[in-house]
């Protein structure tokens, strides 16, 4: 495996840690994880990159080795202010390559469009947005929103990195042991209980209480304009879960004006872990500009 190494800098109070890989000086990723994910999740995809580059990757505010907010709940906003200043930080003179898994992606495509200046090339793996939402539903959600404040979940912990490594394979079935095993102890950490405790704030779990709206989201993409790899994974079920068809998706994928997009075969929503070899071979085209193998 590349070696990578870890870097804190202070956002607006909070101890981010990133975690980088490469060359200082060589050209500059930026690799954002997902939700419930942590910045060693791409090791797997770093690995395979031909290239000459250098990779950062931060664990979003309340994962893995980043501290939490000491807030009782997350607003997604804080994610484009915490990239800004990530941005400031590391790639402050031109224009930034994201690189964005799920929510990850999700951040970022929202990002690109808010400060188009900032993006010269966009990766979405599996970012699709959410389903729009009804105000009609404000009620119910402001509800469920009470409710969780009142009586927060906490999440499970586990008898050991073992444990825990066997259930991120039943989350995953194309996971191998290997890399669940490796992936476990950057999940996770030891309690004072000797037990096994994900590096991931409960908060995290409290749904927000603000309707998603679809609109604000497709205002943000339109303004996009980085060059944009679209990678969905070829046995996602995250368009069942998030209620959009294949219609759907092809409407989102017209928002942006320089798009590229992309199947990888044989892989699940956590296609970096799935195809990472594929999936590298396919971004490096892309950030060539070469054809699609």
């Amino acid at each position: 495996m590349k070696p990578s190494q870890s870097e804190y800098i202070d956002i607006r109070g909070i101890r981010y840690h990133v975690r980088s890989w490469g060359r200082a000086g060589a050209p500059k990723l930026f690799m954002l994880h997902g939700w419930m994910d942590v910045s060693a999740s791409f090791q797997f995809l770093v690995d395979e990159m031909k290239g000459d580059w250098q990779v950062f990757a931060p664990d979003w505010r309340g994962y893995g080795l980043t501290g939490p907010t000491g807030a009782d709940c997350y607003w997604f906003p804080d994610y484009f202010v915490d990239l800004d200043r990530l941005l400031d930080h590391f790639e402050p003179d031109r224009p930034a390559t994201l690189i964005g898994h799920s929510m990850g992606g999700h951040i970022a495509g929202l990002y690109s469009g808010i400060r188009p200046e900032r993006v010269g090339r966009f990766v979405n793996l599996e970012g699709f947005g959410m389903a729009d939402t009804e105000p009609t539903r404000a009620p119910e959600r402001y509800r469920k929103w009470l409710d969780e404040m009142r009586a927060p979940e906490g999440f499970k912990d586990y008898a050991n990195f073992d444990e825990l490594a066997q259930r991120l394979q039943k989350n995953n079935p194309r996971l191998t042991a290997e890399r669940a095993a490796f992936l476990a102890p950057h999940w996770g950490r030891k309690n004072a209980a000797g037990r096994v405790e994900l590096l991931s704030d409960p908060a995290h779990k409290i749904v927000n209480p603000v309707l998603y709206r679809a609109e604000e989201t497709f205002a943000c993409w339109r303004n996009v304009n980085a060059q944009v790899f679209w990678v969905q994974a070829e046995k996602t079920k995250s368009l069942d879960f998030l209620k959009l068809d294949a219609q759907a998706i092809g409407e989102r994928k017209k928002m942006f004006e320089h798009l590229r997009d992309v199947m990888i075969p044989d892989a699940g929503h956590m296609v970096h872990h799935d195809q990472p070899e594929l999936l590298a071979r396919e971004i490096e085209s892309f950030l060539h500009g070469t054809p699609a193998t």
